[in-house]
């Protein structure tokens, strides 16, 4: 005979939490891929800008970048891409491109920033990529008591 001690089945552990972790889609997933993508790169970098200042720097870097990549609005950012008159080609299709996600995160210091672009497109050729990666620099830069968000050339 037993010596006092009840047997009782054990007990199952809890199951472990799940935790969510944001995986990029397959490549070449298309419009379908780009919401997975946002919350992939919000989730690598936490958001640390006042929400005007971000919604400033986004709108800049997607111009930015559509000006850079296309041609498109190349215009507004003289210092930047030279004069008009003189343009050079565009790399890239303005039929076939598109931002899959944009994230504007302090750049080191509270007059610096980066804007993260995820982009794909289809260059001259007709060679489709998505999945591409640019960053925009900015400073800020302040004139008659009013601040701005400058872009800096790239190196």
């Amino acid at each position: 005979m037993h010596s006092g001690a009840s047997a009782s089945a054990p007990v199952p552990a809890a199951p472990p939490e799940m935790v969510s972790v944001s995986v990029p889609p397959p490549r070449g997933e298309g419009v379908a891929g780009d919401a997975a993508i946002q919350k992939s790169l919000e989730g690598a970098w936490p958001a640390d800008l006042g929400s005007d200042d971000e919604r400033t720097l986004l709108a800049a870097g997607r111009g930015l970048l559509r000006a850079d990549a296309t041609g498109v609005g190349r215009d507004v950012w003289p210092a930047l891409f030279g004069d008009p008159d003189q343009a050079i080609a565009p790399a890239f299709s303005t039929a076939r491109f598109r931002i899959q996600a944009a994230i504007a995160r302090s750049g080191g210091s509270p007059d610096k920033a980066v804007v993260h672009l995820v982009w794909a497109g289809a260059d001259r050729a007709g060679t489709y990529t998505d999945r591409r990666i640019s960053d925009w620099h900015f400073t800020r830069t302040s004139r008659n008591g009013a601040s701005s968000w400058t872009p800096q050339p790239r190196i």
